[in-house]
């Protein structure tokens, strides 16, 4: 049975058009023995909750997902994979977590209002998911600051940190792909 990959997408007007590029690295990178799947997540105006929209639907992604998950998100999908982790019921056994540029959410607008993560946030994520951190020095889009509060809170994450490849990383994800392999032959 092939490995089961649940990619969550980052935001914007066209997140998911820019991050199949990531997710067609990652798949090239990992090879026929996984399967990734990729559902277009997007915000439903008609719902004022817009920080729940993306965790309810993580949460049913990964349940129609049959056996072990392991977890990839880009940007805003990155971020959202962990307010799902700390504030929902997992009901599956997730392998590994993948989190490739985060931002993290502040403010006082109310469109960021449910984005934000509880201030203990990293203490409500069930025991024993091994977190890796993505970073590129040059990201313009996400500050290098949320990665520094991202390596703050998660002390018990790998981090990796890339001095080149913006907020797409180049649109390759070897690396992580890298880190997929060697976590699942571990175990």
């Amino acid at each position: 049975m092939k490995k089961q990959v649940l990619f969550i997408q980052g935001g914007g007007d066209n997140g998911y058009e820019a991050d199949a590029k990531l997710v067609a690295s990652l798949k090239a990178a990992l090879g026929n023995s996984y399967e990734i799947s990729y559902p277009q997540l997007e915000r439903d105006e008609s719902d004022m909750e817009f920080g729940w929209q993306w965790p309810r639907k993580i949460g049913k992604e990964i349940n129609d997902i049959k056996g072990d998950v392991i977890l990839v998100g880009h940007s805003l999908g990155a971020s959202q994979i962990l307010k799902y982790l700390s504030e929902m019921k997992v009901p599956k056994r997730i392998s590994g977590v993948f989190l490739i540029a985060p931002p993290y959410w502040s403010g006082d607008e109310d469109w960021k209002k449910g984005l934000i993560l509880q201030d203990d946030f990293a203490d409500k994520l069930p025991g024993n998911i091994p977190i890796f951190l993505y970073y590129s020095i040059d990201d313009d889009v996400v500050p290098l600051e949320h990665f520094s509060l991202y390596t703050q809170k998660l002390a018990q994450a790998t981090v990796r940190e890339i001095k080149e490849g913006g907020h797409q990383f180049n649109d390759d994800l070897t690396i992580v792909a890298k880190d997929i392999k060697e976590l699942l032959k571990a175990r």
